[in-house]
């Protein structure tokens, strides 16, 4: 409970001022250029699984099972991100070139978002805290980076700096992020120098990631491509519009995965003593999490053209109709959050990936038939189809996954509230 706190409690704070900024920024640099930054930040994420190689969760089940080996898993998991993080920025600036060809502004942005992976590295130490359950030190440390380079695009708007200040401004909280990791790793008694790399523990580590790296890449095609589409298809006034509403719809989702991230290891533990308890603790998680998702997604939609007219202003009142569709998809997405830990302990990777990847081509589908007809609109469409298929109907069809499908559907009852007990 006390690393749970910990992780909801920075991201509460990091939801307030990252909303405040976020929507000071929206307006100041109007639909057009705010869609431009979005689609640069949104092109660039597609290879986030590249540069992590799918590793985050890998690592944190061997550092829980075989804690003698931390020193050899980090050291190899670190130089494998490092790897990744190159891999990545030659992917995307290669990409985009081909993509955007006569778009020297959006070739930059995204190179430079690109290229921040690379120091993405670093995230093995907040691996090894969270297998610690010891996760109020990286928080510490990204939130605290955070706030502060919140207050520097504060300092940019008032300014009236160019929208490239701000790319910069990314570029340089992540390398921020990244030294401060190791400072706090160090700091809490760990050292760099003992870390190392063996091929052995490298292919080991890739055998289980590499379904994990694929599933990534489509979970960032199904999360990402709308805005992609958008931008190509609509134009980047589009993707401001679009990212406005995303983003009011999206701000509570570190709450499913700060909790699922928190309780891994119980849920671990658990399997090891008995799969009645195993299967509880999973049952009472889809339940907490569902009704959550419900009662926001309902509040939302009420409020939605409202809300996107008060907090953006009347450029952005026509996102109120996306925040209204897209808010459901959280839903969906707490479910897969939550069958994304089940399938990891239960050796499922491949069809893992197999979920996502029929997630994001029915997104990619939907794109193409709903943008033309309804726009922004359509694109939201897409999102909330992908999510139902990938995080709920997908797990009906393999005998394997249909246990947590019933979970899921069980959840979704109005009896279940019944079983909530604290």
């Amino acid at each position: 409970m006390s690393n749970t706190g910990w992780l909801l409690g920075g991201n509460v704070v990091r939801m307030a001022v990252g909303l405040l900024v976020s929507v000071w920024l929206a307006r100041y640099l109007g639909p057009e250029e705010f869609g431009l930054l979005n689609y640069a930040i949104a092109f660039a994420a597609l290879f986030t699984a590249v540069a992590s190689f799918g590793l985050n969760n890998v690592v944190v089940r061997d550092l829980v099972n075989s804690p003698k080996d931390a020193s050899t898993i980090l050291g190899t998991t670190f130089v494998l991100q490092f790897a990744g993080g190159l891999m990545a920025f030659g992917l995307a600036a290669t990409s985009i070139f081909f993509i955007r060809p006569n778009d020297d502004l959006a070739k930059l942005m995204v190179s430079i978002l690109a290229f921040a992976m690379v120091f993405k590295s670093a995230d093995v130490v907040k691996y090894w805290f969270e297998s610690q359950v010891q996760s109020k030190y990286s928080v510490w440390v990204e939130h605290g980076t955070y706030l502060a380079f919140a207050g520097v695009k504060v300092m940019l708007i008032l300014q009236q700096a160019s929208l490239m200040m701000f790319v910069w401004v990314i570029f340089a909280e992540t390398v921020v992020v990244a030294f401060a990791l190791l400072a706090v790793y160090a700091w809490r008694g760990g050292s760099i120098k003992f870390w190392r790399v063996r091929c052995a523990r490298a292919r080991t580590l890739l055998e289980d990631s590499w379904p994990l790296i694929l599933s990534g890449l489509a979970v960032m095609i199904y999360m990402r491509i709308d805005q992609i589409m958008l931008g190509q298809m609509l134009g980047d006034e589009a993707v401001g519009l679009y990212s406005a509403a995303v983003g009011i719809s999206e701000v509570w989702y570190f709450i499913p995965v700060a909790v699922a991230a928190s309780v891994f290891p119980a849920i671990v533990e658990a399997k090891k003593q008995s799969e009645a308890l195993y299967y509880q603790r999973l049952q009472k998680l889809y339940d907490w999490m569902t009704l959550l998702a419900i009662a926001v997604a309902i509040l939302m939609t009420l409020l939605a053209d409202w809300l996107m007219a008060w907090l953006y202003g009347e450029s952005y009142r026509g996102a109120g109709s996306v925040l209204a569709l897209h808010v459901w998809t959280g839903l969906f997405a707490s479910m897969g959050v939550v069958s994304g830990r089940w399938y990891l302990v239960e050796g499922l990777q491949k069809l893992l990936f197999a979920r996502t990847l029929a997630g994001a081509f029915i997104n990619i589908l939907a794109n193409l038939l709903f943008i033309p007809e309804w726009g922004v609109q359509g694109a939201a469409i897409g999102t909330l189809l992908s999510q139902i298929a990938a995080a709920y109907v997908f797990d009906f069809f393999n005998l394997r996954t249909r246990p947590v499908f019933w979970m899921k559907s069980k959840s979704l009852l109005p009896l279940s509230l019944w079983r909530f007990k604290l």
